[in-house]
C-alpha cells in the first residue's frame, strides 16, 4: 500500500517560483499570495514588513532601501535553497527600493507546502535568508538628526 507521502502533491513541485522582484513600486499582499496558489497546498504563509516608525530606540522620519545589481539573482539562489530544503508548491517574494514611508510595505514573501508546519518553516527561512544574504540595504533618517545605514549582508 502506498504512503501518504507518495501522492505527486505531497512532493515539492518542478517549478515553485513563480514570483521575485524588486520594485520601486507599492508591493501588493494580493498579488502575492495569488502568485503562491496551489491546489496541492494545504499550507500557506505569509510574512508581510513593513516600515515602522522607530528603531533601536529612536524615531524614523524617513526610510530608503537601495540594492546591488546582482540582488534578484541572489533572490533567486536563496529561494532555491529553500524550494530544495522544502516540499515548496509555490514561492514568492518582492521587495520595495526606493523611499518609503511610515507603514509602507518594504517586503511580501509566501511559501504554500503540503502541509503548515513545512509552510511555516520554510517561509521562515525565506524571510531570513533574503535579510542576510541578500544586497539590499536600509537607509534610516531618525528625528534627532542622525542617519543610520544598515546592510543586508
Amino acid at each position: 500500500m502506498a504512503s501518504r507521502y507518495d501522492h505527486p502533491g505531497e512532493q515539492a513541485a518542478s517549478d515553485p517560483i513563480r514570483l521575485l522582484a524588486i520594485r520601486d513600486t507599492p508591493l501588493s499582499v494580493d498579488e502575492v499570495f495569488a502568485a503562491v496558489g496551489d491546489d496541492a497546498s494545504g499550507g500557506t504563509a505569509m510574512f508581510v514588513g513593513t516600515v515602522r516608525n522607530h528603531d533601536s530606540g529612536a524615531d524614523v522620519d524617513t526610510l530608503g532601501y537601495s540594492c546591488h545589481p546582482t540582488a534578484e539573482a541572489e533572490m533567486r539562489r536563496v529561494a532555491e535553497k529553500v524550494t530544495a530544503q522544502f516540499p515548496v508548491r509555490a514561492l514568492a517574494a518582492v521587495h520595495r527600493v526606493g523611499d518609503l514611508e511610515v507603514g509602507d510595505l518594504a517586503v511580501v514573501v509566501a511559501v504554500s507546502c503540503p502541509h503548515r508546519g513545512e509552510a511555516f518553516e520554510a517561509c521562515r527561512k525565506l524571510i531570513d535568508d533574503l535579510k542576510h544574504e541578500v544586497p539590499i540595504w536600509k537607509h534610516q533618517k531618525f528625528s534627532d538628526g542622525t542617519e543610520e545605514w544598515v546592510g543586508a549582508c
